[in-house]
């Protein structure tokens, strides 16, 4: 089936579940004459876009009070934009690393037009945000030990797996980025993140630009590991040009929504 008509069939279940507040997956297979496990693809790529909620057997409306007390809930437009942006960047038949977090997990809906990716996560929310896609890619996971602090995989049993890899790109997040140093972050497992980088050959570092400047005490990964930056338009020219200094290429993503 085409994107076009995956879109479409998707915006029809949105307006049927608001309309009727719950409806089974078999009642929509049935109303769109395609099988339950698409259904369920369906389901869990709008749930993970916060437009409904996925319940055992079917799917529920988003509350009125989540959509309008939770802001947190829906991705920022400067987020979509950094997960366009990176998309863009990736080919066909590509083997890529999507680490764990809500900006690098914007790009895993825009990867519905790619074909024949391999894609490995540390991340649960991230493998069922790829499973929902169209064509679905080869999903890789690291394992390992689960650190509730970043909800993803972390320790020697995911650097392994990792190792017995090699990938064209990897997409990860940063809390903060020294422009003098690299990426930092609170988290003190940085263990993963440096061995994603070594069997990488692009470093793709999405970040909101209001992260850039922040000074947080442990570095992640140094600039000479990293390949370009992926931010939003807002990051200032003094800082993009600190960046570029380094040798680091800088996408600065246009806000679309505007």
């Amino acid at each position: 089936m085409s994107k076009r008509n995956t879109q479409q069939r998707r915006h029809h279940i949105v307006s049927l579940v608001n309309e009727q507040r719950e409806i089974s997956v078999d009642e929509l297979a049935r109303q769109f004459a395609t099988s339950e496990v698409t259904i369920r693809k369906d389901l869990a790529a709008l749930e993970a876009s916060g437009l409904l909620l996925r319940r055992y057997g079917g799917a529920v409306a988003m509350p009125q009070e989540v959509i309008g007390d939770d802001p947190a809930h829906r991705l920022s437009p400067y987020k979509r934009a950094i997960g366009l942006a990176a998309a863009a960047l990736i080919r066909d038949h590509q083997r890529i690393i999507i680490d764990s977090g809500r900006t690098t997990g914007a790009l895993v809906p825009e990867l519905g037009s790619k074909r024949g990716l391999v894609v490995m996560t540390n991340s649960l929310n991230g493998a069922e945000a790829l499973r929902a896609l169209e064509p679905e890619p080869t999903i890789l996971m690291t394992g390992g030990t689960w650190d509730p602090h970043s909800e993803s995989f972390q320790g020697q049993v995911a650097e392994q797996v990792l190792r017995s890899y090699d990938f064209d790109q990897l997409f990860i997040g940063a809390d903060g980025i020294d422009v003098a140093r690299g990426t930092t972050t609170f988290n003190e497992l940085v263990g993963l993140s440096r061995v994603m980088a070594e069997t990488a050959r692009e470093v793709n570092v999405m970040v909101e630009s209001d992260k850039i400047g922040r000074r947080i005490p442990n570095l992640e990964l140094p600039w000479q590991q990293i390949t370009r930056v992926i931010t939003d338009e807002r990051l200032n020219e003094a800082a993009r040009q600190q960046i570029e200094s380094q040798g680091v290429q800088v996408i600065c993503a246009p806000n679309t929504n505007q």
